[in-house]
């Protein structure tokens, strides 16, 4: 499996969404390795989270976020579940499933009614070592153009998500503790 040709089939290769979502995945890829290489007790597939860290966001285009120059219909909460989508025809269900989690693992039922949000309503109650790892390194990335080199330090990430849902906060303390201590 090669990620790049698979993104490449979805983005044109001269555009802007194209080039911030590479050089975005191919920073999640490296910090979600970096993670995993810290908790070797913990058994994580190495190849899988290069490629799935590398296609996590291959439904950003089909979301109207011009930030990212994405300029389609859909929110982008949603490209999640579209990224899930487009593997699954590719035939990569378990890469597919880290479009989807690494959305929505944040996500419960109530905050997706209470929220309305244009998403699958379901509860992610177990995702893989994998997955959690990928979102976890996700968080320290921005695909804002502005920020995209910018790595963002813990602090940074816990008051973004402490402003969101104090839940997500400990959520994502409990990943410090697990991938970072």
């Amino acid at each position: 499996m090669d990620p790049i040709k698979i993104i490449q089939k979805y983005y044109a290769t001269d555009s802007k969404a194209y080039e911030l979502l590479l050089w975005h995945s191919q920073a999640v890829a490296k910090k979600a390795l970096e993670i995993a290489k810290r908790v070797p007790h913990l058994n994580p597939d190495l190849k899988f989270i290069e490629e799935a860290a590398m296609l996590h966001d291959i439904g950003c285009f089909l979301t109207n976020m011009p930030i990212i120059w994405c300029f389609w219909e859909k929110p982008y909460i949603c490209h999640g579940y579209l990224g899930k989508e487009i593997l699954e025809k590719e035939w990569f269900p378990k890469h597919a499933q880290v479009c989807e989690t690494h959305v929505s693992v944040w996500l419960s039922i109530q905050d997706i009614e209470e929220k309305k949000l244009p998403i699958p309503k379901k509860e992610i109650l177990k995702i893989s070592i994998e997955e959690e790892i990928i979102c976890f390194a996700d968080k320290f990335f921005s695909k804002d153009e502005k920020d995209i080199t910018q790595e963002k330090n813990i602090e940074k990430i816990r008051e973004v998500l402490w402003k969101f849902n104090n839940n997500k906060l400990h959520i994502f303390d409990q990943w410090l503790e697990k991938f970072w201590e």
